[in-house]
């Protein structure tokens, strides 16, 4: 069921809600948060389609933030929102709210939006592209317990894991951490499993791949090694290699689907690690609404001294946590060997230090 309201109010809008639910027999109790797209005409549609798919797993009530102040006064002068109220099989388990604020309007959304949240329920603000600097600053990120973004879809992934790094505030999270979980996931068991001391580790991937930033970065924190960050052609991560005095574990993807793990002492085995859709980041980011502290201690590691070098293949950086002298693998990835201090990025000594130009970082 579709509603199209022009020139209306929030008033009018939440009496819309009530008319369609009623009119479905769909019943306000089970939607469990509110998630709140802030995004532009070009990119909600992708956006919506996610979150609805997302929707499936946390019954919620979305509202896309359409912004579209005018290039003119003239248009800046005609403020007015127009919205369209969508239930059932065009809203996946909730409620989905169009919202397209036009002129001055536009520069406050938070009013707009604030009498539309579900009662006594989280909120949660995703910003598909275009984050703020500092998310939990802005207006609406100041109405939500979680706020993501996603470094990827930046012209420069890396300046702005640095910019997450210096505005990171508890509930801020990004896509790009979400996107390498399976990975934090299989080699914490891999370690679990190998006892060994850890005195050195890689990460291989592409240029401009923030999720490979912060898996090199999260095993710099967690084994207090030197981790060498290599350049490949992708797709995404393609192997984690990490040197134990028993030999190299090595969890290698070179097709973006189908990982092998090898481990000293054990048979290889293959592991499933495809490249998921932005619908399933979403819907495990909306599992836990308490700050992701693990997320917090990576992307502050230092991530602003990470520099990228030319885009030939084997181009590398090394995170260099100080005083690093490797660490037993059973306190490694998840309970933790802290690195002391800040680390430092030192530059690999057969490579120059040529800057590539910015592109976007392809979604993980």
């Amino acid at each position: 069921m579709n509603i199209d309201l022009t020139d209306t109010t929030s008033s009018q809008i939440n009496n819309a809600l009530v008319k369609a639910r009623r009119a479905t027999g769909s019943p306000a109790i089970g939607m469990v948060l509110t998630l709140v797209i802030v995004t532009d005409e070009g990119n909600h549609y992708d956006a919506l389609k996610a979150a609805s798919e997302a929707s499936k797993e946390h019954p919620s009530r979305i509202l896309v933030v359409v912004r579209r102040p005018g290039r003119s006064p003239r248009d800046r002068a005609q403020h007015r929102l127009d919205a369209e109220v969508r239930m059932g099989v065009d809203a996946g388990s909730g409620e989905t709210v169009l919202l397209r604020l036009h002129g001055e309007l536009a520069s406050h959304s938070h009013s707009v939006v604030l009498p539309l949240l579900l009662p006594d329920a989280p909120v949660v603000v995703w910003w598909p592209e275009d984050a703020p600097e500092h998310p939990s600053d802005d207006k609406l990120g100041g109405l939500a317990q979680r706020r993501i973004t996603d470094a990827a879809a930046t012209e420069d992934p890396v300046g702005a894991l640095s910019l997450r790094a210096e505005t990171y505030a508890p509930g801020d999270t990004d896509l790009s951490w979400t996107r390498i979980t399976p990975w934090r996931s299989v080699l914490a068991a891999a370690l679990d499993q190998k006892h060994s001391k850890i005195v050195g580790a890689s990460v291989e991937g592409e240029e401009y791949n923030p999720s490979t930033e912060l898996l090199a970065l999260w095993l710099a924190e967690r084994l207090n090694v030197p981790v060498e960050r290599k350049i490949t052609d992708g797709p995404g991560i393609t192997a984690v290699r990490m040197e134990t005095s028993d030999g190299e574990i090595c969890l290698d993807r070179a097709d973006g689907s189908l990982a092998e793990l090898a481990v000293p002492g054990q048979p290889d085995r293959h592991v499933a690690l495809h490249r998921r859709t932005t619908a399933e980041l979403i819907a495990e980011e909306l599992r836990r609404l308490d700050p992701d502290e693990a997320y917090a201690e990576a992307v502050q590691f230092g991530v602003h001294k990470l520099h990228r070098e030319s885009g030939r293949d084997g181009a590398s950086t090394t995170v260099t946590p100080d005083g690093a002298e490797g660490s037993e693998a059973a306190s490694a990835p998840e309970a933790g060997a802290k690195g002391g201090g800040k680390p430092v990025a030192k530059k690999a000594p057969a490579k120059t230090a040529a800057k590539a130009p910015a592109k976007k970082a392809p979604a993980k």
